[in-house]
């Protein structure tokens, strides 16, 4: 394996060496389970996904742990706005989560593990600092002494003194306003659990350190996440872990945002966009394509047309597939298992260089489109087995349902229009068969302007709904295969 991997601890490209051979063990900071997911949300999801792929292709054997936030000050405040239990609204959204990350073809984690089951870790590792003097009790709050860490902040890059103070800095007994909690006291109200320090609850920051310990070690390799998680939260489980004497995690990845006019996309700025939404506009798979199409490091600046365009690069791979299915066979074109090719593996290999893996996907297709339009059955075959072998690595199934829908009710509306469809073209066949030319391309004019393309076949007329066309179309090379059937 030569992997290389960006780690923000070292702001360097680094070769990856699991601590053990053979095997690779990831923390991913999952979900906050307060709201629904939106696109931004699960990026991260498919970011990983794509990473867990590669790193199994590549013969090694993953333990992803990602882990889910149930308890936080937004899922309480959310939950009293309706006025049900914290852990019915957690429920509900983790469901929602789950849901998202499986439309998108996400592989389940090895464990997903929620912060609500994890107290008695939490309050052993608070043991180890207080006990170490890097962290104390102060009216029923537990703190982590920042000050009393000296490589607090070399995961961000910045110094104690230019950081802002902490959002609880008022808090009585805090000694530094920039310490930050690791124990939150009860509040009138609130859920608590009992400590040696009083009823409460953890803190965020905690959690995640006492999750990955008890799954990973005290050490393991990757810590994943987006890069807004970067500080405060990876900072502060970096220091805390380090102080109780956890070697913790050797690498740090870091997914960009997905932006909306130059800003993160979240609920508080009310610029999201449900998952459950989206899917109802272009399939799941499409957008799949386009959250994993960009490298995992760069900002995506959200648009319909942008997300129209990958949904039509995705079916262009798709097509050539459908293509080849038709001259060969599925079972042919899907027999034995196919390397990918050696540039293909360089672009993964170089820091999970996705959009330069898609380069070779769209060269791939564009030669097997080549082969099939002349005929060459044996260079087709080569091509298809290629492609399929290069998108699975990515995620991508081009055998997935034409149509899928993410709404209730989706497979039984692909069977009406399917019935529908079937009705024009037969109409279309016997004024074929009458000689009526002028009726035959109205009805394949008009399914046109309905969104649905049809394309003749020697095994028929088949058809597709096209991807609408962007209002304003961009040149992204990544995408383009040359190929317009």
């Amino acid at each position: 394996m030569n992997l290389r991997l960006y780690d923000t601890a070292t702001r360097s490209v680094r070769d990856f060496e699991p601590l053990l051979e053979g095997h690779a063990s990831i923390y991913l900071c999952g979900a906050t389970v307060q709201a629904p997911p939106h696109i931004g949300h699960v990026r991260s999801g498919v970011a990983f996904d794509i990473l867990t792929r590669w790193l199994a292709y590549s013969g090694v054997t993953v333990t992803f742990i990602r882990n889910v936030t149930d308890i936080d000050d937004k899922i309480i405040h959310n939950a009293g706005h309706e006025d049900i239990p914290f852990w019915q609204l957690a429920a509900r959204n983790e469901q929602a989560f789950t849901w998202a990350y499986d439309t998108l073809g996400c592989q389940r984690p090895t464990y997903e593990p929620r912060a609500t089951g994890h107290v008695p870790e939490m309050i052993a590792l608070m043991h180890r600092l207080i006990d170490g003097g890097h962290a104390y009790a102060a009216g029923g709050d537990v703190y982590f002494d920042v000050r009393g860490w000296p490589t607090y902040g070399s995961l961000s890059g910045q110094k104690v003194d230019d950081m802002l103070a902490a959002a609880d800095s008022v808090s009585p007994g805090k000694r530094d306003p920039r310490d930050f909690a690791l124990w939150k006291g009860a509040k009138p109200g609130e859920p608590a659990w009992d400590t040696p320090w009083g009823q409460g609850r953890p803190g965020w920051h905690l959690e995640c350190s006492a999750m990955a310990s008890r799954y990973l070690g005290p050490a393991f390799d990757i810590h994943g996440g987006g890069i807004d998680l970067l500080f405060p939260h990876h900072e502060n489980e970096l220091a805390q872990s380090a102080a109780a004497g956890d070697g913790f995690a050797r690498y740090w990845l870091h997914n960009a945002w997905v932006t909306t006019s130059g800003e993160k996309m979240s609920k508080s700025l009310g610029n999201s966009l449900l998952v459950s939404e989206v899917v109802q506009r272009v399939r799941p798979v499409e957008l799949r394509y386009y959250l994993g199409a960009a490298h995992y490091r760069s900002h995506i600046e959200y648009s319909e047309d942008a997300l129209l365009e990958a949904a039509a690069g995705y079916r262009r791979i798709e097509g050539f597939v459908v293509r080849a299915v038709e001259l060969v066979g599925r079972d042919e074109l899907t027999a034995g298992e196919v390397a990918v090719p050696p540039a293909f593996v360089a672009a993964m290999d170089d820091d999970l260089a996705v959009p330069q893996a898609l380069a070779v996907v769209h060269d791939t297709v564009r030669a097997g489109n080549a082969a099939l339009a002349a005929g060459l059955r044996a260079e087709a075959l080569a091509a298809g087995r290629s492609v399929l072998a290069m998108v699975s690595v990515l995620g991508l199934d081009p055998f997935a349902e034409p149509w899928e829908s993410a709404g209730a009710g989706g497979g039984e509306l692909r069977e009406v229009v399917d019935a529908l469809v079937r009705v024009a073209l037969e109409q279309r066949r016997e004024a074929r068969e009458r000689k009526d030319f002028a009726a035959a391309d109205a009805v394949r004019d008009g399914l046109k302007a309905a969104g649905v393309l049809v394309e003749d076949t020697p095994a028929g007329p088949r058809w597709t709904v096209a991807a609408p066309a962007p209002e304003h179309p961009h040149d992204h090379a990544n995408h383009d295969d040359g190929d317009d059937s």
